[in-house]
């Protein structure tokens, strides 16, 4: 090959690497237009081992965690430049060529950029009001009885943080996120404030199921709950009376074998008997004698009946409480295991992601009825799998009646001036939204946190 031809190929190789370096340009020509997320030094720095490598190139930042074991000059080559800028080796041709796959595959693991203005700098620094380096702690904070945030600038946020645009719909904006479950958490736990209400669907008719004034708990869930307790309450009785007129039929009978001198009822069936009325007659007798003990066996029953339904009522508020602390630790903050993959955040969001997001929502404080109705299921098979249909009535009618407590509660936490006890736990629960999420998981009582270790 001539020397001629070997300039011309090697001018083509570097003409054609310039071009797909061009594809990655950074964003240092037009700041302001960029909706990439930032993402600060210290970040960059917590991403430097094999198991999380992330990677600058032209301002830009790749998370290359996954393709550099397949690297074709091994992966020590891309762990010497973690958390680094690539662009000298990139672009040296000489020493280290690339393809236009190579940069596609940065293309397509792009996860953000570094900050260009005074003001991307700053918003990182921010961290206790929601800069890009916000962990949803600020040990700082004072809540008290009258905390009231202010609202968010909704485009400065976005552009801030290029996290999703409240200005349109919310759920189709976290399905297509391009940022990783770490900035998403992040971001969720960074409580924003509207005037309105966010919207999650762009259609009115799905929109409309996500959006539940705190009254249509009490209106739902209080008449089921009280149905559940007379519903536990009849059963009750009819058991207590079935075992009571058993009873009384043993000792009728009993009574009818062993007396020598029959009453004059017993006596007038026992010539009946006689007379060849056989069984039905010595029957009616016995009936006749259970009658008269009728009345002292209702008299007994009724109470009993409601002291039954009321133990198990009360063993349902228990188990709602423990309910509450164990659906929202280990369901709605499954944070550190949730898998890392646009459907799970989504969901996450769907779930409990977007009360922490837009914790002062008025229309999302507490559960749609449809949301409830799925979560309840399963544990009221459970109690109907594990005890008698009447104890499980009188356990899921408590357990129902202390969700009406839990959510309208909830509700008042967020939004109204309240009695001591309330006005404690108030600054209690808004201390998980706004100082450490991670801990503080009981709203009607701390109880279970304190025993699990987990009181604010």
């Amino acid at each position: 090959m001539s020397a001629a031809t070997s300039t011309r190929s090697a001018t083509a190789a570097a003409e054609k690497a310039a071009a797909s370096a061009a594809a990655l340009q950074g964003p240092a020509q037009t700041p302001a237009t960029q909706r990439l997320r930032l993402i600060s030094s210290k970040q960059l720095e917590s991403h430097k081992t094999a198991s999380s490598l992330w990677v600058t190139y032209k301002g830009n930042v790749y998370d290359v965690t996954e393709f550099a074991p397949d690297h074709p000059g091994g992966d020590d080559l891309i762990l010497e430049y973690a958390g680094k800028d690539m662009e000298e080796i990139m672009d040296d041709i000489d020493s280290h060529s690339h393809s236009d796959s190579a940069y596609e595959i940065l293309k397509e693991n792009l996860v953000g950029r570094l900050p260009i203005t005074q003001e991307e700098h700053a918003a990182l620094a921010e961290a206790e009001i929601g800069g890009a380096d916000f962990t949803g702690k600020d040990d700082e904070l004072v809540i008290t009885a009258d905390f009231q945030p202010s609202d968010t600038d909704l485009t400065s946020d976005f552009e801030k943080h290029a996290f999703l645009d409240l200005n349109k719909p919310l759920l189709v904006q976290v399905w297509n996120g391009t940022w990783g479950k770490e900035f998403y958490l992040q971001q969720v736990h960074s409580p924003r404030h509207l005037k309105e209400s966010a919207r999650l669907f762009k259609s009115p008719f799905l929109e409309m199921f996500t959006r539940t004034p705190w009254w249509v708990v009490p209106l739902v869930w209080a008449p089921i709950s009280a149905a559940l307790f007379q519903r536990a309450t009849s059963q009750f009785a009819a058991n207590a009376l079935k075992r009571a007129t058993a009873t009384a039929a043993a000792k009728a009978a009993a009574s009818s074998a062993a007396s020598s001198v029959p009453s004059s009822s017993a006596f007038a069936s026992f010539r009946q008997l006689l007379a060849g009325s056989g069984s039905a007659a010595l029957a009616a007798a016995k009936q006749a004698q259970i009658n008269e003990t009728q009345p002292e066996i209702l008299a007994s029953v009724a109470p009993a009946a409601l002291a039954s339904t009321l133990a198990c009522f009360a063993t349902g508020v228990v188990i709602w409480t423990i309910l509450e602390y164990t659906m929202h630790r280990f369901l709605f903050h499954v944070d550190e295991m949730l898998p890392d993959r646009p459907f799970f955040l989504m969901l996450h969001f769907l779930l409990h992601g977007i009360h922490h997001y837009l914790p002062m929502d008025r229309l999302r404080l507490v559960m749609p009825p449809l949301l409830f109705a799925v979560l309840e299921f399963p544990f009221t098979r459970l109690a109907y799998a594990l005890f008698p249909v009447a104890i499980a009535n009188g356990i899921i009618s408590g357990a129902f009646a202390m969700y009406v407590v839990y959510d309208v509660m909830h509700y008042s936490l967020h939004h109204h001036r309240l009695p001591q006890y309330l006005r404690e736990m108030k600054a209690y629960h808004l201390a998980h939204h706004y100082k450490n999420y991670e801990e503080g998981f009981g709203v009607t009582s701390k109880i279970w946190d304190w025993v699990f270790g987990t009181e604010l």
